[in-house]
């Protein structure tokens, strides 16, 4: 495929704010998508001082999220009866797969922006899930 159709279906993606994209042209095709920039950083936000009559609020959850950079599904290991790539608790390094999303009947690794401690895992194997969405929270 000519590098000048490529970089066309690049300007359309970002002009129509798309994610992802899937040409077939005869017996060629190319399947392109989008990351999302960074992950979402959570923690504390400033609040009033709670009142002695305002019952306590739940703290929100610190640490890293991942969200997902396309709507497909979830797959936790790389084919059914195998290990989970990741599991709570364990230690991952920026670049490392923590899942699968299946889209168009592409496998697109879900890859840690940074290392940390998974917390936890948000989404369930097999689940259909939307752009955007929480799949892992953990502890940088």
């Amino acid at each position: 495929m000519d590098i000048r159709k490529i970089k066309k279906l690049i300007d359309l993606m970002i002009e129509s704010d798309l994610q992802a994209i899937e040409v077939k042209e005869g017996d060629q095709s190319i399947a392109l998508t989008r990351r999302s920039p960074a992950p979402i950083q959570m923690g504390v936000a400033a609040m009033p001082a709670p009142s002695a009559e305002s019952a306590p609020k739940a703290k929100t959850p610190r640490g890293v999220v991942e969200t997902s950079p396309m709507v497909g599904v979830y797959y936790a290991a790389p084919s059914p009866g195998e290990a989970p790539f990741v599991q709570v608790g364990q230690t991952v390094s920026a670049g490392d797969t923590l899942g699968i999303i299946e889209a168009m009947k592409i496998m697109n690794p879900i890859e840690a922006t940074q290392s940390g401690v998974i917390e936890e895992i948000l989404v369930k194997n097999g689940e259909v899930i939307e752009f955007g969405q929480p799949l892992f929270r953990y502890r940088a």
